[in-house]
C-alpha cells in the first residue's frame, strides 16, 4: 500500500507539473490604461487587494500537506494530501514498532536457540544466520571460494542450529523485520514526495487566485501633463476601476 501511494503522488506530481507548462491566454491582457493626452512626466498607481503569496503556501504545506490549499482557498484536492499524510504518518510508525519487536525476537531465538552471541555484531551476520545451518558451514563455503577476510572466528561468532526447521523459523522473524523498515523508508520518501505534490499544487492555486483578482478587481491611477499649443500646461489624472 505504500508503494501505491508513492507512484500515485509521483504521477500527480508529473501531471500537476505538466499543466503549468500551458501559457493561460490571458495572462497577455494589459491592465494599464494611458491617455493618448499624456505627453511627459507620466506616473502611474496600480494595486489590487486579496492577493495570497507563494512562499506562505509552500510553507503551509511542508508543515501540513494541504494546509497550503486551504490557504490558497481551495481544499477540494488538499484533504486528500493531509489525509494521506495522516495516513503515511501512522504506517511510518506501525511499521517501526513491528520491524523493531520482530528484530528483538529474531535476535532472542538467536541466541535461545541457536546459541548466538548477537552484541556488537552488523546486519550482515543475523542475515548469515538465516542462511547457514552453523558457523561451520559457512567458514566452510568462505574457505572454498578463498573469501578468507569473511570467516568468522568461532569463539565471539558461533551460532549452531539443531536442524533446517529452526533455520528457517529464524530467516522468517528476520525478513519480516527486514521488509518492515523497507516500508518504513517507502512512507518516509511517500512522506516528502506529499509535500513536494501539494507544495507545487498550493503554488498553481495562489497563481490563479491572484489572477482571478487581478482581473476581476483592480483600479489604476495615471496623472501628467497635457500641453496644448497656445493654452497653459495642465494637469490631467485618469483613475479607472475595473471589477
Amino acid at each position: 500500500m505504500i508503494k501505491n501511494i508513492f507512484y500515485i503522488l509521483l504521477l500527480f506530481c508529473i501531471t500537476l507539473t505538466a499543466q503549468e507548462n500551458h501559457k493561460n491566454i490571458y495572462e497577455l491582457k494589459s491592465r494599464l490604461i494611458k491617455p493618448v493626452f499624456l505627453q511627459e512626466d507620466e506616473a502611474q498607481l496600480q494595486t489590487s487587494s486579496g492577493k495570497k503569496k507563494s512562499g506562505v503556501a509552500i510553507l503551509y504545506s511542508i508543515l501540513l500537506p494541504g494546509m497550503g490549499e486551504l490557504y490558497a482557498g481551495d481544499y477540494s484536492l488538499g484533504q486528500y494530501f493531509t489525509a494521506a499524510d495522516g495516513v503515511l504518518w501512522a504506517a511510518l510508525f506501525g511499521f517501526n514498532i513491528y520491524g523493531n519487536n520482530m528484530m528483538d525476537n529474531y535476535k532472542g531465538f538467536a541466541v535461545s536457540t541457536g546459541g548466538a552471541n548477537v552484541k556488537g555484531k552488523n546486519d550482515k551476520y543475523f542475515a548469515d544466520l538465516g542462511n547457514y545451518l552453523d558457523i561451520d558451514q559457512y567458514n566452510r563455503l568462505k574457505e572454498l571460494d578463498r573469501n578468507f577476510s569473511e570467516v568468522y572466528y568461532s569463539d565471539s561468532y558461533y551460532w549452531k542450529w539443531a536442524d533446517q526447521a529452526e533455520r528457517k523459523e529464524y530467516r522468517k522473524m528476520w525478513k519480516s523485520s527486514e521488509n518492515a523498515f523497507n516500508n518504513v523508508r517507502f512512507a518516509a520518501g511517500a512522506l516528502i514526495l506529499n509535500r513536494i505534490v501539494s507544495a507545487i499544487n498550493a503554488v498553481r492555486l495562489v497563481s490563479r487566485h491572484n489572477r482571478n483578482i487581478a482581473e476581476e478587481t483592480s483600479w489604476n491611477l495615471n496623472f501628467g501633463l497635457d500641453k496644448k499649443e497656445f493654452m497653459p500646461t495642465e494637469m490631467v489624472m485618469n483613475l479607472k476601476f475595473g471589477f
